[in-house]
């Protein structure tokens, strides 16, 4: 199953192509239990991403993971990541404020 919809996936920059910018958009946020996942940028494959990542361990990191790697994480529900329906692109540093 796919985390991120086709039609937001091709929305999200391209890897590096954002890096200039002093306040990037996040289009796209996952979460499972106390870890959410903010994108700001995807690869052209669409499995490794770019974005802020808060967790139980960090107040929020700027870094890369794998969709792929996401996709097979599960609680001890058996429940995995779920993409916020109802999620719209923010500037990042909107995130970084409410974290």
């Amino acid at each position: 199953m796919e985390l991120i919809p086709k039609e937001i996936k091709e929305q999200i920059p391209k890897l590096y192509d954002t890096e200039d910018q002093k306040d990037p958009i996040v289009f796209c946020k996952l979460f499972l239990d106390g870890w959410t996942w903010f994108i700001t940028e995807l690869s052209i494959d669409g499995d490794i991403c770019f974005g802020y990542v808060v967790s139980p361990f960090c107040e929020g990191e700027l870094g890369y993971f794998f969709l792929s790697e996401l996709n097979a994480l599960k609680n001890p529900l058996k429940l995995g990541i779920e993409l916020d329906e109802h999620f719209t692109p923010v500037p990042l540093s909107k995130i970084k404020k409410t974290s």
